[in-house]
C-alpha cells in the first residue's frame, strides 16, 4: 500500500513537471492589497488565483497617502501584516512589502517581473481614488490590464441613489433602500494555495517601525486584542453563539463588554468582510437586525465620505462654520488623559488610551463632553481618536464625530447634550466600568461613584479620595457648561 502511494505521488509529480515545462511562460499578475488583509472572501485574490497566472501579492506602505495612520492603527497594522504573511506563506506564497509612492513601486515591479495585469479592491477616500485612477489610466495607456473589485462594502456609494439620482443624507431611508436593492452573494472561500513569483525583493516589516518603543504602549494594547483573519472570524462566531441575542439591550452597557462584538478593528483592516458578517448572521434563528444595522451605519458613513471627501476636516453642514468655539487647551488635555473629574468620561478616555478601543455608548458620552461641555471643535476629538483608536476608520470616525457635534448628516441635534453622570448611572449602574479604569475612586459607594463631588467628606475620606489631589474636581460645572453650549448654538443659528 505504501509503495503504491509513493509510486503514484512520483508519477503525478512527473506529469506536473512535464505539463509545466511544456506550457508557455505566463506573465505574472500583481495583486495589490490595501485594507483587505484576508484570504477568505477576498475578490481580488479569488480572481487572481483563478486566472492561473503566477502571482505577486503586494502591500504598499504608501508615503503619498492623504492621511497617515494614527499610532494605534500602526500597531494593529504591524500585527495584521504579520498574521497575513504567515497565512500566505503556509499556502506556498509570499507577501511582498514595499514602502513609497504606489505608482512608482508598481511600475518598478512591472519592469522587474514582466507583470501585465494589476488588480485591487476598491477604496473610497478621495485621495485614494485619485491615486488609483491615475495608476489605472497610466497602465491602461501602456496596454496593461487593470481591474478593481468590490470587496469591502455590501453596497458601494453609487449603488444606492435617491429618486433624483443623489445620495441619501438620512440613514433610515438609505438603509431601507440599500436592503431593498442589494443581493448579498455567498462569501468566497480562501484560496487553497498560491503560485507566487519568486525572487521579488520585499522590505522587512520591522524596518517600517510601526510599533512604538518609547514608551511601548502598543504591546499593552495587544493584551486585549488579537489581530488577524482567524481571530476576526473567531470573534464573530463567539459573538453569534450567544451575546447577539441581547445585543439591542446590552450594546449600551460598558460594564459588560460581552454585549458588543469588538469587530471594528478587524473590519477596518479588512480581516473580515461585511459580507462574511452578513452571511454568518442573517440566517440565525434569533433577531439580529440591530447588529446588522450597525453594518448599515458603516455603509452609510462610506457613502457620506465618498461624496464629501473632506468629511474629517470640514463641517458637513456649513452652518457650523460660524459656531463660537471657546476651548481651553488645559481642559482639552485633561479630557485626553481622563482627568476631567467626570468619572464616566475619564473611564472612557483611559480605556481608549490603554486598549485602543472604546465602548460605543462611552464614545458618544466622551465626544459630547468635549464638544458641548468644553466647547471644543469636534475636529480636535476626531484627530485624537484617529491617533488612538486601533480601527481608525476613515469614514466611521469622521461621520460619528460630526453626528455627535450636530454638524453631520442625519446628526444628533446640537442641543442634545449628554449628561455624563446620569449616563453613567443609567448604563454603569454599579460603577463597575468606572472602577475598572479609575481605581483611585474605586472604593466609593455606587451612590457617589459617578458624582464624587457630591459625596460627604467622611465618605470621601473612608474611600481614600481627596478631590483635587487623588482625583480631580470637575473641570467645568455641568449646568453652566450646558447653558453656554446652548447659547453658542443659538448664536451660530442667528
Amino acid at each position: 500500500m505504501v509503495v503504491k502511494a509513493q509510486n503514484h505521488s512520483f508519477l503525478q509529480r512527473a506529469i506536473d513537471f512535464i505539463r509545466n515545462y511544456n506550457m508557455p511562460k505566463q506573465n505574472p499578475i500583481i495583486v495589490w492589497l490595501r485594507r483587505d488583509l484576508r484570504l477568505a472572501d477576498n475578490p481580488v485574490l479569488h480572481v487572481a488565483v483563478h486566472s492561473g497566472k503566477p502571482l505577486i501579492i503586494l502591500y504598499i506602505d504608501e508615503l503619498n497617502k492623504g492621511r497617515a495612520l494614527g499610532g494605534a492603527a500602526e500597531v494593529w497594522l504591524h500585527h495584521s501584516l504579520t498574521d497575513l504573511m504567515k497565512s500566505i506563506s503556509d499556502k506556498g506564497g509570499q507577501l511582498i512589502l514595499r514602502r513609497g509612492e504606489a505608482a512608482a513601486i508598481i511600475d518598478e515591479i512591472i519592469k522587474e517581473t514582466g507583470a501585465d495585469e494589476v488588480h485591487w479592491n476598491r477604496r473610497y477616500e478621495g485621495w485614494a481614488r485619485e491615486i488609483d485612477e491615475a495608476i489605472k489610466t497610466d497602465l491602461k495607456s501602456r496596454a496593461l490590464k487593470v481591474e478593481s473589485h468590490k470587496a469591502n462594502l455590501l453596497t458601494e456609494p453609487w449603488e444606492v441613489a435617491t429618486k433624483t439620482g443623489g445620495f441619501y443624507k438620512v440613514f433610515t431611508p438609505f438603509w431601507r433602500a440599500a436592503k431593498a436593492n442589494f443581493t448579498v452573494d455567498s462569501s468566497l472561500p480562501a484560496p487553497g494555495s498560491f503560485d507566487c513569483v519568486s525572487g521579488v525583493a520585499s522590505d522587512e516589516l520591522n524596518d517600517w517601525k510601526l510599533l512604538p518603543t518609547s514608551p511601548d504602549w502598543g504591546s499593552k494594547m495587544m493584551d486585549e486584542h488579537t489581530p488577524g483573519e482567524a481571530a476576526a472570524m473567531a470573534r464573530l462566531e463567539s459573538f453569534l453563539a450567544g451575546p447577539v441575542e441581547d445585543y439591542a439591550e446590552q450594546r449600551d452597557r460598558p460594564d459588560d463588554e460581552t454585549g458588543t462584538s469588538k469587530l471594528s478593528p478587524h473590519l477596518a483592516f479588512g480581516e473580515i468582510s461585511p459580507r462574511q458578517i452578513w452571511n454568518e448572521t442573517k440566517d440565525n434563528d434569533y433577531t439580529s437586525d440591530k447588529f446588522l444595522t450597525e453594518i448599515g451605519w458603516r455603509e452609510f458613513s462610506y457613502t457620506l465620505l465618498f461624496y464629501n471627501p473632506n468629511l474629517a476636516s470640514e463641517n458637513y453642514k456649513s452652518d457650523f462654520d460660524k459656531f463660537p468655539w471657546d476651548s481651553d487647551e488645559a481642559k482639552v488635555e485633561a479630557w485626553r488623559r481622563g482627568q476631567t473629574g467626570y468619572p464616566m468620561v475619564d473611564a472612557g478616555m483611559r480605556q481608549l488610551w490603554q486598549t485602543g478601543w472604546q465602548h460605543n455608548r462611552v464614545r458618544m458620552i466622551c465626544a459630547s463632553f468635549l464638544i458641548k461641555h468644553l466647547l471644543t471643535d469636534w475636529r480636535v476629538g476626531e484627530a485624537w481618536y484617529w491617533d488612538t483608536l486601533l480601527e481608525a476608520d476613515p469614514a466611521s470616525n469622521a461621520a460619528s464625530w460630526q453626528w455627535v457635534a450636530g454638524s453631520g448628516a442625519d446628526a444628533s441635534p446640537y442641543f442634545r447634550i449628554f449628561n455624563p453622570f446620569s449616563q453613567g448611572e443609567k448604563f454603569d449602574p454599579n460603577g463597575d466600568y468606572v472602577r475598572k479604569y479609575i481605581p483611585e475612586i474605586g472604593r466609593l459607594p455606587k451612590k457617589y461613584i459617578h458624582q464624587p463631588w457630591t459625596a460627604p467628606k467622611h465618605v470621601l475620606a473612608q474611600a481614600g479620595v481627596e478631590l483635587g489631589k487623588t482625583y480631580p474636581k470637575p473641570v467645568v460645572n455641568h449646568k453652566e457648561a450646558r447653558e453656554k453650549a446652548l447659547a453658542g448654538y443659538k448664536e451660530s443659528r442667528s
